[in-house]
């Protein structure tokens, strides 16, 4: 029985990330050679963390990968309970970085709930419409599921984390049109939330002032060039020069001159592209793309093929969180969407972020192996 099982194993999926992931760990050795913080300290100590971060989410993601995912189902509440515990411990404890209370300190480790909570939230929307399966496209469902993504979203705006609950919105967005939603109801939602993106923009409780310089500098750069503060884009133009350099083969690894210069700031996280691009060229960042697209391709194939309801919105549900990270760190670091501060799935430095998405690929295993019923 064991043996017909793992024939379901999609080893294409398997391959996407360990490509990523050696993609990665090139990347970020570079990246933190001789970067140092603006507070001067050098940042080459962090990899061998993240080598072992990389190794820890390899392992939940064989664990996970055992567990029979339609479990999951009746645990959803309480994990999507704790998850919210989790984002209001981090408003009261959480440690300030780069503008956000975001982090928990655990020893000299720090923990990212955001990232846990994301996955929550995606096994909460899917038990939640796989209960409601045949009733999915009623008005009450379908609030009652924004309800469930709108809490975590407000937790993390608060925080603030505005690429975070873009990917919370993203990923109800998917899932509901996974579960059924009507185009009417759709647009009637996105008519309601219209007023409360203002009251969001408006806010400066919800939105700090660099945010918003943030979002405005992207439109100067798409609109009148001219007019973009060198301090508030400089993130942005000093990744796209480290790209521009990179030609079509690249630097070499540890030859980049903006990368080893220490010009693009967090390139070990948020601008790891840039140093893809600079230090391995058009044709890294190609390989790079093109294996992000086969492993999300490989999560549709996963849904389409899924047993069940809940197998099939849990794969979409980890397919939007994995595009709009992949869609929004790219298109940041090529100044084609504004900056956010979102990692790149399976290649930027962290830990809370790369257990979180090695272990939706488990997830992912766990659906792909469990596809079909065993008949004796």
């Amino acid at each position: 029985m064991e043996t017909r099982r793992w024939r379901e194993y999609n080893w294409p999926l398997l391959v996407c990330v360990a490509v990523l992931l050696v993609i990665s760990a090139l990347a970020v050795y570079s990246a933190t050679l001789t970067a140092i913080t603006v507070n001067g300290v050098a940042l080459r100590g962090i990899y061998p963390t993240h080598l072992l971060n990389i190794a820890l989410g390899l392992g939940t993601m064989t664990a996970v990968t055992l567990f029979d995912y339609q479990l999951l189902s009746s645990l959803a509440r309480p994990l999507y309970l704790g998850a919210l515990a989790l984002l209001l411990l981090v408003l009261v404890v959480g440690r300030i970085s780069e503008g956000a209370q975001s982090w928990i300190a655990l020893g000299t480790r720090t923990f990212q709930p955001t990232e846990v909570a994301k996955l929550a939230l995606i096994i909460a929307l899917a038990a939640y419409w796989h209960h409601f399966d045949g009733q999915a496209r009623s008005w009450s469902v379908q609030l009652g599921s924004l309800a469930i993504a709108l809490v975590p979203a407000l937790f993390v705006l608060v925080q603030p984390d505005l690429g975070s609950a873009l990917v919370i919105g993203t990923v109800w967005l998917v899932m509901a049109w996974g579960a059924g939603i009507r185009p009417s109801q759709l647009l009637a939602l996105l008519l309601v939330t219209a007023p409360v993106l203002y009251v969001v923009w408006s806010s400066d409780a919800i939105l700090d002032d660099y945010q918003r310089r943030r979002l405005l500098t992207f439109y100067y750069l798409l609109t009148n060039p001219a007019r973009v503060d060198f301090n508030d884009g400089y993130n942005v133009i000093q990744a796209l020069n480290a790209i521009s350099q990179g030609g079509w083969f690249g630097a070499g690894l540890t030859r980049g001159i903006f990368s080893q210069g220490n010009y693009v700031p967090v390139q070990h996280t948020d601008f790891i592209f840039a140093v893809i691009g600079e230090e391995m060229g058009f044709l890294g960042g190609v390989v790079l793309i093109t294996f992000q697209a086969l492993l999300l391709w490989q999560a549709l194939s996963i849904a389409d093929q899924a047993r069940d309801n809940f197998g099939r919105l849990l794969a979409l549900g980890i397919f939007a969180l994995l595009f709009c990270h992949v869609l929004i760190n790219i298109g940041m670091n090529l100044s084609l969407l504004p900056v956010t501060g979102l990692p790149l799935p399976f290649v930027s430095q962290g830990g809370s972020f790369m257990i979180t998405v090695l272990t939706a690929v488990g997830l992912l295993q766990s659906i792909a192996l469990r596809r079909r019923k065993l008949v004796f």
